[in-house]
């Protein structure tokens, strides 16, 4: 086991408990971040932080810099100014030794492999089968079937299985929700919410506001690439017209 992973299940550790993370160091942060491709940064002087056991929302319009931010956390982008701190240290470290050192991203695009069978994707993803189908056992009955025959809340139970089956200490997960039912929706976030309470830190961007919000520890709204609110999920609730005018409405 390398450093970063000791460290970070000692962090999810000391989060465990439903909602209980609060005391506890944050597993990973931004800190005066600024992020993008090219010239100009998308993302600028962002301060965040994730503790072990609480779900993050990451809430914004098109183009807020919302999976900027979740690309550069996880070590697909580089920062172009600040740090990422990761386990309580500043990293550099790129995504695949992050992935190593217990964090899982769940991109925006369905990361099945479509010609290969559940079990097979599972089993691509070097997780605890038996983990994955105690998160969703309705995915038991499909396991020898390729994944591009299942339906896209299906496949995304399946992105979703997998990662949280590799026992990470954080969850950056894009959209869960995208082109999804209601009804997948609220079970994806309940599973995402119960990891949570396990202690898992989570980050999440999720375009189902009301849906997110229920789930919620906190809750950020990025407008041009800057915070432009922050507070609890029921500060959000109760200052709808402030979250609104920084982004959306809420209903």
């Amino acid at each position: 086991m390398s450093a970063g992973v000791g460290v970070a299940r000692q962090l999810v550790g000391r989060g465990r408990g439903p909602r209980a993370a609060t005391a506890a160091p944050p597993v990973f942060a931004a800190r005066g971040l600024s992020a993008g491709y090219g010239g100009a940064p998308v993302v600028r002087e962002l301060d965040l932080q994730v503790r072990a056991g609480e779900v993050v929302v990451l809430l914004g319009p098109n183009g807020a810099g919302k999976t900027t931010t979740l690309l550069t956390l996880a070590g697909a982008l580089p920062p172009k100014a600040g740090e990422v701190h990761w386990a309580g240290s500043p990293t550099t470290a790129p995504l695949h030794r992050r992935a190593r050192d217990g964090m899982s991203l769940v991109p925006e695009d369905r990361s099945v492999i479509m010609s290969l069978t559940v079990r097979e994707n599972l089993r691509v993803g070097r997780c605890d089968p038996e983990l994955a189908l105690a998160t969703f056992p309705e995915l038991a009955e499909h396991l020898d079937r390729k994944a591009g025959l299942l339906s896209g809340g299906q496949q995304q139970m399946v992105t979703l299985a997998r990662a949280l089956a590799r026992r990470p200490a954080a969850l950056l997960a894009d959209e869960l929700s995208l082109g999804l039912a209601p009804q997948v929706v609220t079970r994806l976030l309940t599973a995402v919410r119960a990891a949570a309470d396990e202690g898992l830190a989570v980050l999440l961007v999720e375009q189902h506001v009301r849906s997110a919000l229920t789930i919620a520890d906190h809750v950020h709204v990025l407008r041009h690439g800057r915070l432009a609110w922050s507070g609890t999920a029921a500060e959000a609730e109760a200052n709808r017209d402030a979250v609104a005018s920084a982004y959306l409405p809420l209903a």
